[in-house]
C-alpha cells in the first residue's frame, strides 16, 4: 500500500461567515495548546512509524484505513449498553455491563491504529487528533470505570459515569469525524489517487 507524503502544516483563515462550530473547530486546529499532547503522542507513536506495523496498522492488502472501522465497534457497543441503560433500566443489566467491557476492550486496537493514522498527519490536523485522541483516552477511562462500578454492584453509579462517558465519547467522535470527513484524514491505496475520481486534497506550502 503507498502512501500519500505527509501535508505540510498550515494555519486554517477562519471564514467570519462560517457556522460557529466551523469556526470553533478551525480555531482549535490553530491552537497551539495541543503541541504538548500532540509531542506526547508523537514519542508513544514512534514504534508504529517502522515497518511492517506501520502497514498493517494503515491498512495494507485493504484498500483504506482499518481505523473507521475499528471505531464502529467501539461505539457499538458503548450506545447499545447505553440503550439498555434508558430503555430497560435494569432488566439487562448484565448485557449492559458486558457491553460496556467489550467496548472498553476494542477500544485498545482501536487507539493504536488511530495513532498510526494520526503520525501521517502535520498542523492543523495534528492538533484536532490530539484532542480527538484525549477524549476517547478520557471515555474509555470513564467506561472502565463504569465497568468496574456495575462489576461491584453499584450499578446506579455505573450507569451515571457510562452516561458521562457517552457525553465524552460523543465529542471525540465528532472531532473524529471532522478529521475523515473535512479534512479527509485517513490512509489509502495509491490507486484512488490517480483512477479519477479522487479525493485528492491540495494544500499550499507553509511559509
Amino acid at each position: 500500500m503507498t502512501m500519500r507524503a505527509p501535508l505540510p502544516d498550515a494555519t486554517p483563515t477562519t471564514v467570519g461567515t462560517a457556522p460557529p462550530l466551523v469556526r470553533a473547530l478551525q480555531r482549535l486546529e490553530s491552537w497551539d495548546g495541543a503541541d504538548p499532547i500532540a509531542g506526547l503522542l508523537g514519542s508513544l507513536s514512534g514504534p508504529l512509524g517502522r515497518e511492517p506495523q506501520r502497514g498493517l496498522l494503515l491498512g495494507r492488502g485493504s484498500g483504506h484505513a482499518v481505523h473507521p472501522v475499528l471505531t464502529d465497534l467501539a461505539i457499538g457497543f458503548w450506545t447499545s449498553s447505553a440503550s439498555l441503560d434508558l430503555l430497560r433500566r435494569g432488566r439487562s443489566d448484565d448485557a449492559s455491563r458486558a457491553l460496556v467491557g467489550w467496548g472498553v476492550l476494542s477500544a485498545l486496537p482501536t487507539a493504536v491504529t488511530g495513532l498510526a493514522e494520526w503520525r501521517e498527519t502535520s498542523d492543523p490536523e495534528r492538533r484536532v487528533g490530539a484532542v480527538h485522541a484525549t477524549a476517547n483516552a478520557a471515555a474509555t477511562a470513564l467506561y472502565a470505570v463504569s465497568w468496574g462500578l456495575r462489576r461491584s454492584g453499584r450499578q446506579k453509579a455505573g450507569v451515571a459515569t457510562g452516561l458521562a462517558a457517552t457525553s465524552v465519547a460523543t465529542v471525540g467522535a465528532y472531532l473524529g469525524g471532522h478529521l475523515a470527513t473535512a479534512r479527509k484524514v485517513g490512509s489509502r491505496d495509491a490507486a484512488y489517487e490517480v483512477d479519477g475520481v479522487g479525493p485528492q486534497l491540495r494544500r499550499p506550502t507553509a511559509p
